[in-house]
């Protein structure tokens, strides 16, 4: 690993970090924390995803709505306006309404053959904006003089790599720049992850084949034809069983790095603490080898 001790993390000039974890389990917290510091440079993959590899069809998915309106096709056709999306660190929905939900259309639903397409359009883009994640380690130091660098994943990440393969293209790459860094959360905060999808679900990004035996299971189980499922019904259906899809994969990932508690991370005020975190989570993986 990068820093194959509590000792070479602490005594590190340039610290690097990439989190990972179910959404909702503290990545964002942890990251706006170092980012004001000022010392840290938060390279958000949702944003890279967002601004550099899926911007334009966000934006032509938002001027082919507008070009459905009369007024606003004649002042799109004119150049008179402009549709963009207005992503920041801190509003990534532009991403999420792309990506959209499968089902009836008159709900907001896309059909399966649509949803499957931005599915893989969305899985590219991560990949694409992972293996950019050495570079912006490099270019936070020597552009903007970051001495430190965390990159903020995406919960998807562990439906990219084989973690169980000691030399997964994509491990490989990240851990050599990188002290991956896993946020755990326990059944109580899986528990409340469900509450919260379930009061406002969003779309997720999902294996092929699990979400084609997803959507195979719950035409089956309801009865309803592709055009006739509600849309958020689907996706919460789907919710608890991607948690569980998702775990063990999160699990063989946390060979590759160390393992933080949500707890834990949620107890951080300051990046003094962080660093203390993740050297603690050093020495339990010296004396507990995986």
């Amino acid at each position: 690993m990068l820093y194959p001790d509590a000792a070479s993390w602490r005594n590190a000039k340039e610290k690097r970090v990439l989190v990972y974890g179910m959404s909702g389990l503290g990545k964002t917290h942890m990251s706006t924390l170092l980012r004001a510091s000022g010392d840290w440079f938060h390279y958000s993959i949702d944003y890279r995803i967002g601004t550099r590899y899926m911007g334009e069809y966000i934006a032509d998915n938002a001027k082919a709505e507008a070009m459905k309106v009369p007024f606003l096709r004649d002042l799109l056709m004119t150049d008179s306006i402009y549709i963009g999306s207005n992503i920041t660190f801190d509003n990534l929905s532009p991403v999420a309404t792309y990506l959209g939900k499968p089902g009836n259309p008159a709900m907001g639903g896309l059909t399966i053959d649509e949803y499957t397409r931005r599915q893989e359009q969305f899985r590219k883009a991560e990949i694409n904006a992972l293996r950019d994640t050495a570079y912006f380690a490099d270019r936070g130091r020597a552009l903007y003089g970051y001495p430190h660098f965390i990159c903020d994943t995406g919960g998807s990440i562990c439906e990219w790599v084989d973690a169980d393969d000691d030399h997964d293209p994509l491990m490989t790459e990240l851990s050599a720049s990188c002290l991956p860094v896993w946020i755990k959360g326990s059944e109580a905060h899986t528990a409340e992850l469900i509450r919260r999808f379930d009061k406002a679900p969003k779309p997720m990004a999902y294996l092929p084949a699990f979400l084609k035996q997803c959507w195979e299971e719950y035409l089956a189980e309801s009865g309803l034809s592709e055009h006739q499922v509600n849309p958020d019904t689907f996706i919460r259906w789907t919710y608890a069983r991607a948690l569980a899809h998702r775990q063990p994969r999160y699990e063989a990932m946390a060979r590759w790095g160390v393992t933080v508690t949500a707890d834990e991370v949620a107890a951080m005020k300051t990046p003094a603490d962080f660093t203390d975190l993740i050297a603690t989570a050093l020495e339990r993986r010296t004396q507990n080898p995986i």
